[in-house]
């Protein structure tokens, strides 16, 4: 998704202004989204420790201000009576606010709590969704987005199977939304391909999804437009199926079978002599080819 749609008219006086504005231009491709965490003025133990672990899922592209660190995600932590142990997942376009999602923590468990060892810091993430309402609803769609803006890292060309490491998944349930984290544990298994445990490190969430404050539909696909150069070029004769397999199709001239080269087999040769002869006064007229 792209951050910004207008360009700066403020012109730098200095080599380190113009590099600065530079750096803020739009581009074709986009940066890594850095996300801004905040903790409101009235919070509880819960939602303190949960801005800690998700920072800390976050790291290192986390920040505090959206604009003076060009963060284009936030998350707003905050407890009252009506809304306890509150979490606001949102994220911006032109460093304004595109859409928020609230989500309530039902049931916690923070990194400490969970003993097993933990993934290097800056691990990119397998992000899995399960359930029927992240493909049909409109709001747990808008979600799905915001989640995977949020924690998918980032766009690298390719990764190694050791990097496959840590894993997201997101369940979306009988009105709430199950987050777990694992860690990908690579077996042996008498083979050449290993055998994958999955192994709890937390953090872990039961939210219950809230408000939500989503973008038009004009102007979420204003933030979703793509530059020209960033578009594939279609090529012809060329598709791929729902695995990412390449097909090609090549169109050939009409070939004269009757004019194809195949092997010689003393068996089809014309025989010759009286015992061609004999054979052909007591056996039926056939058709005798020699194939060239």
């Amino acid at each position: 998704m792209s951050k910004h749609l207008c360009c700066f008219t403020q012109k730098p006086k200095t080599k380190r202004a113009k590099r600065f504005l530079d750096n803020r231009a739009p581009k074709l491709t986009e940066n890594v989204k850095n996300a801004m965490i905040m903790k409101g003025g009235n919070t509880s133990m819960t939602v303190t420790q949960a801005l800690k672990d998700i920072y800390a899922l976050k790291k290192p592209s986390a920040e505090f201000f959206s604009k003076k660190t060009d963060s284009s995600l936030f998350l707003f932590g905050s407890h009252n009576k009506k809304r306890p142990n509150n979490l606001i997942f949102g994220r911006l376009f032109d460093f304004h606010v595109l859409d928020m999602i609230e989500l309530g923590i039902e049931k916690y468990n923070s990194l400490n709590e969970i003993k097993n060892s933990k993934c290097p810091e800056g691990t990119k993430p397998m992000l899995v969704f399960a359930g029927e309402a992240f493909d049909h609803d409109d709001d747990h769609k808008r979600l799905k987005s915001l989640l995977t803006d949020f924690f998918r890292g980032p766009v690298v060309p390719s990764v190694r199977l050791a990097g496959l490491e840590h894993a997201l998944h997101f369940t979306a349930l009988e009105g709430k939304i199950y987050m777990r984290s694992y860690r990908s544990l690579l077996k042996k298994s008498g083979c050449r391909t290993p055998r994958i445990e999955l192994e709890e490190i937390g953090p872990s969430f039961d939210f219950v999804l809230r408000r939500t404050h989503l973008a038009s539909d004009d102007l979420y696909k204003t933030a979703h437009r793509q530059p020209k150069a960033l578009k594939p070029k279609k090529k012809k004769n060329i598709s791929h199926d729902t695995f990412g397999t390449k097909f090609g199709r090549l169109h050939m001239q009409k070939q004269d079978l009757a004019k194809l080269q195949t092997r010689k087999m003393k068996g089809l040769r014309k025989r010759r002599g009286p015992a061609a002869a004999a054979e052909g006064e007591t056996s039926p007229k056939t058709a005798k080819v020699e194939v060239e």
